[in-house]
């Protein structure tokens, strides 16, 4: 077990550095920092976001700015702490004026975010916004639907995967305050009901 914890840890350290001196996409000539993620390798939950934002790319960490506040508050209604979780980005670099991931930004990165969860070795994996939605539901195949569709929806593969609004939407929408608190609410019933198993 000891030993099988040092791979792991020698792994993330690898893909660490890998991603830092990553140059497989034109992102990163305008990175400050490319965000690796934050939290606990070993959680049983993984949450998966878009990409990093301006403060994400200043700092180094995700889900720093307005939407990382407010994330924060959706853990607490979960019953959840960012310490026992993992965060991570499709992304690792922040794309110019936030704009949305392209898909060659998307295919360069994306092998990082399967190693990344090849390591943690997640129960759940929890989708923020359109992009990682799309990218997780197609990685263990299952088929994918504007996140307006399908938010709040537990899917089962190999994975759990509960499909969420990102919480920017908030921010830029106060309307949707409540249906991503109402989603988070069936992140705590089924994590709740998981733990009892």
């Amino acid at each position: 077990m000891e030993e099988e914890n040092k791979d792991r840890y020698s792994q993330w350290k690898k893909i660490e550095e890998d991603i830092k001196r990553c140059k497989k996409c034109n992102l990163w000539r305008s990175r400050k920092n490319p965000v690796v993620g934050e939290g606990s390798i070993e959680s049983k939950i993984l949450f998966v976001g878009e990409a990093p934002g301006y403060w994400e790319d200043i700092n180094g960490r995700p889900f720093v700015g307005r939407a990382g506040k407010f994330l924060d508050e959706l853990l607490e209604i979960a019953g959840l702490k960012r310490e026992d979780i993992y965060i991570t980005n499709v992304l690792k670099c922040r794309p110019p004026n936030n704009r949305d991931p392209l898909d060659e930004e998307i295919k360069a990165c994306s092998p990082y975010l399967d190693k990344q969860i090849e390591i943690i070795n997640p129960d759940i994996i929890v989708t923020l916004g359109n992009f990682a939605t799309r990218y997780v539901l197609n990685k263990y195949g299952l088929k994918s639907e504007p996140i307006s569709r399908i938010h709040g929806r537990v899917f089962k593969s190999e994975r759990t995967i509960i499909t969420m609004y990102h919480p920017a939407t908030a921010v830029y929408n106060p309307k949707m305050k409540q249906v991503l608190t109402n989603d988070f609410l069936i992140l705590r019933a089924y994590t709740k009901g998981a733990k009892k198993d």
